[in-house]
């Protein structure tokens, strides 16, 4: 479990993709806390240390993960959310992170807004009925409050600690992003289902 509050914006080192998945290697600081086996956010994506070194950490990514998330798309270089999976002694700060990614979204608008800004996302409109004014939301491993919503999508306010240190900062019109939607929301739905 994560809690969406990012620990260090790493960057993929190096990428091997073949028929059978991709295997990322990603330089971070967090290689020291992380054992072969240990699970880390990658944009969101919860996946597994294969393997640690000096700095950096493989994983593996199934070709299932690469057909629903955006990790199909990075490459060397690029910078990555990371977070080290929540251990029982640690503050709950953001909101309950699975690291189980629901779909992809699309920057859609970006405007600055005193010392925040907002983005504008598309979302697929099975994900929307999750999406609450005020609610939480997932958007590359980072915990964010739903600050509107539209038809088509959502907007979300980033302050500049967020800017700063994720991914986000760097966001433009036509970036994609990993989004996973509040957990609690699919259970009461299901529930109410049945």
């Amino acid at each position: 479990m994560f809690t969406g509050l990012i620990e260090d914006l790493g960057q993929v080192a190096e990428v091997v993709r073949s028929a059978d998945g991709a295997l990322l290697r990603i330089a971070t600081r967090l290689a020291s806390q992380l054992r072969s086996g240990d699970s880390i956010a990658v944009n969101g994506v919860c996946l597994t240390a294969t393997e640690v070194g000096d700095g950096s950490f493989a994983t593996d990514v199934m070709n299932e993960t690469l057909r629903l998330t955006s990790l199909a798309e990075i490459g060397p270089g690029t910078p990555v959310n990371l977070e080290l999976a929540m251990s029982p002694a640690d503050r709950f700060g953001g909101h309950i992170v699975q690291g189980h990614v629901d779909g992809v979204g699309t920057v859609v608008q970006l405007v600055d807004d005193g010392f925040s800004r907002r983005l504008t996302l598309t979302a697929p409109e099975q994900l929307l009925r999750y999406v609450v004014h005020k609610g939480s939301i997932t958007v590359d491993g980072v915990s964010l409050t739903v600050a509107a919503l539209q038809p088509e999508g959502f907007t979300v306010s980033l302050i500049p600690e967020t800017l700063e240190r994720t991914n986000l900062g760097d966001a433009a019109v036509g970036t994609t992003v990993n989004l996973e939607v509040d957990v609690l929301a699919k259970y009461v739905e299901r529930l109410i289902s049945r």
